[in-house]
């Protein structure tokens, strides 16, 4: 009981605007997630603001009258963050961080990076975490420190030769440099690494974060990795060596996408993304119970397409079919449109099936094993195409191999 009353949670509201481009209702999906962000890093949500705007306010983001309520409802209820969901210039951080006083003023990209500096484990995670950090860091640094206000000249405020904020930004790009030959080196030594692994086909789990991929890794490979209900609770690739049917390959769960993902951390985790660049086949897999899915598959696709992987051979797996509930419309219900949230799984299936192929989608549950042999066959059907187009005079590195191929074709 003492550990649960030592969790405490920050006070926190979340920010969001509608435009043109972006409906209430996509802002209310995104600010769900937001939420859920938060949660991970430790924060709870005690209201969330919206504005409607052709585009957002150059100096403060939001309009004054909104930031006015912001600022009255954060000291009334003694609020200790204030979140918003796009990405801040550093001009509308500082302006905001002068309004709010003493409440931190943080976007979805600092948040992120929160995150992974939390969940960051090893010490590679923890290099490209801090290195993405750095990039985020350097143009906000005059809005982030509160001792370079003073810097306006007069008496004992005369440097040798730059100011206090020229001192840091030196450091700062000094670190990145560094941190920056740091990655090289490991990515050296990852590379040499991926080389060393042989012959042996390569298979990625790529998806949007918290769909399953380190729960069916342990499902197919029965081994131990991280799995919690959180965002980024994978950070490091964890590669395992599986064996379906006397054929080895090589299965990697990576870090999960999501959408808005901060361009930084793309650019540090270039060699954890360098496991899906050099993967042979693409599991994607969709966490099928959530409202947004669709969406889900749209963001991991363009993050795909961002680093060259997209055209790869890939099997969608949609994952969580034992959580999956329909939207239900009353039968005396005339005015409600029927639309795709309304599918049965069923449908969903046909769907899927016809706009992919019936090969290269699957619905399963990996907590429960539902419909895991049809899985386990069709990842085996798909290696062992790849294994054969590349090394067609090999039994599969198994003496028995050749026994169950003759079994199939019976």
């Amino acid at each position: 009981m003492l550990e649960k009353e030592e969790i405490k949670f920050e006070k926190t509201v979340i920010v969001g605007i509608i435009t043109q481009n972006q409906s209430e209702e996509k802002l209310t999906e995104y600010l769900d997630e937001l939420e859920f962000l938060t949660f991970t890093a430790g924060g709870e949500v005690i209201k969330r603001f919206s504005q409607k705007m052709e585009k957002p306010n150059p100096k403060t983001f939001l309009g004054t009258g909104k930031m006015d309520e912001i600022y009255h409802f954060i000291k009334e209820n003694d609020i200790s963050t204030v979140i918003f969901d796009d990405e801040l210039s550093p001009a509308q951080q500082k302006n905001i961080t002068k309004i709010f006083g003493e409440c931190k003023v943080l976007d979805r990209t600092n948040l992120i990076l929160d995150i992974f500096a939390q969940r960051a484990q090893t010490s590679y995670a923890r290099t490209q975490v801090e290195l993405a950090q750095c990039q985020y860091l350097l143009p906000r640094l005059s809005g982030m420190w509160t001792h370079l206000e003073r810097q306006r000249g007069g008496i004992g405020m005369r440097g040798p030769g730059e100011t206090e904020i020229e001192t840091d930004r030196r450091i700062v790009r000094d670190r990145i440099a560094l941190l920056k030959d740091k990655i090289k080196t490991i990515d050296k030594q990852m590379s040499v690494q991926r080389s060393n692994r042989g012959a042996l086909v390569r298979v990625a789990l790529v998806g949007y974060t918290n769909v399953g991929k380190s729960t069916l890794m342990n499902t197919i490979s029965k081994s131990e990795v991280f799995v919690e209900n959180k965002l980024f609770a994978t950070l490091d690739t964890t590669v395992r060596k599986v064996v379906i049917k006397n054929l080895p390959f090589l299965l990697s769960d990576t870090v999960g996408f999501i959408r808005k993902l901060p361009t930084q951390l793309v650019e540090s985790f270039k060699s954890t993304l360098d496991e899906v660049r050099e993967a042979d086949l693409l599991l994607h897999v969709v966490d099928i119970s959530h409202p947004d899915f669709e969406d889900h598959i749209a963001s991991v696709n363009q993050i795909l397409q961002d680093i060259d992987s997209i055209d790869k051979p890939t099997i969608m797996v949609f994952n969580k079919i034992d959580a999956y509930k329909p939207l239900v419309i009353d039968e005396d219900d005339l005015m409600t449109e029927r639309t795709s949230k309304h599918y049965s799984l069923e449908e969903w299936k046909a769907t899927w099936m016809s706009n992919v192929g019936e090969k290269n989608a699957l619905f399963i549950s990996a907590t429960n094993k539902e419909n895991f042999e049809e899985f386990r066959e069709k990842v085996y059907e798909a290696v062992r195409e790849i294994h054969i187009t590349r090394f067609p005079y090999n039994n599969f590195l198994y003496p028995d191999y050749k026994e169950n191929h003759s079994e199939e074709k019976e």
